[in-house]
């Protein structure tokens, strides 16, 4: 395994400063929230891409993922999602990112794999994957496996295995790695409160089923990415992700196969 995090656990942070927090923490990789308030995101030039990737490359990290946040499967015309989603995946190519995050946005099955057909052979040309968080409408496993079955282009898909939605929702962690079978290509780590109160926690200290996950991801000879998804930025009163980083470094060593 190897250990990611969130800029999205990072708010007001500069890509330096996010470089050298990732460093300092024993992170190999980032996952670059692609907005405007981070610096990151499909409108920059190619100066402006050459020099993101120069930046994270030379400080020895890898870019894990970019946390895009096109829907899916949302309602309305295919154009735009398609169009949004491909200007991502350019960009994933230019920084050298291997996927693109995706969340459902909705639940037709139907629209979700269309929209991932249509993209996928830039996506192969480009050589780069969707990746289809368990979010929103399709919080589970076994819903987002459903989907990227009906797409079809396992070669450009993929899914993240965030830990606490599936688990909120009724699906325990071994029918969740179940679901997602070969689909599995990324996984999002953290704690929280409860079921019912997301409020991120220090890892361990919540009620998210960690270890258990941990175990089966071990068992299933697991070897991709971790990332810490730190909701700092809307959870602005909980603790910097530097203080929950070690814990999360802790897990993958824990786990690792």
């Amino acid at each position: 395994m190897k250990l990611a995090v969130s800029t999205l656990g990072m708010p007001g942070e500069g890509l330096d400063r996010t470089i050298e927090i990732a460093v300092e923490q024993g992170c190999q990789g980032l996952e670059l929230r692609l907005h405007p308030d981070t610096g990151v995101h499909a409108g920059l030039g190619a100066a402006e891409r050459r020099a993101v990737r120069e930046r994270v490359e030379s400080a020895g990290l890898e870019i894990a993922a970019l946390a895009g946040y096109v829907g899916i499967c949302e309602p309305g015309p295919d154009g735009p999602v398609v169009e949004a989603l491909l200007a991502d995946l350019r960009l994933a190519a230019d920084l050298g990112a291997p996927g693109v995050r995706v969340f459902p946005r909705g639940d037709d099955v139907t629209v979700g794999a269309r929209r991932l057909k249509a993209v996928s052979g830039t996506a192969g040309d480009l050589g780069r994957r969707v990746l289809v968080e368990t979010h929103d409408s399709m919080a589970t496993c076994a819903a987002v496996a459903a989907l990227l079955d009906a797409a079809g282009c396992p070669e450009t898909t993929g899914a993240i295995w965030d830990l606490l939605h599936p688990w909120r929702h009724g699906e325990p962690p071994a029918r969740s790695l179940a679901a997602l079978g070969p689909h599995l290509s990324y996984v999002q780590i953290k704690d929280a409160v409860s079921a019912q109160d997301t409020t991120p926690v220090p890892m361990w200290t919540g009620s998210v089923p960690l270890d258990e996950a941990g175990e089966l991801l071990r068992g299933a000879g697991y070897d991709g990415w971790v990332s810490l998804e730190w909701e700092r930025t809307w959870y602005p009163q909980v603790a910097p992700v530097e203080e929950i980083l070690p814990g999360a470094g802790e897990w993958v060593r824990r786990f690792a196969p």
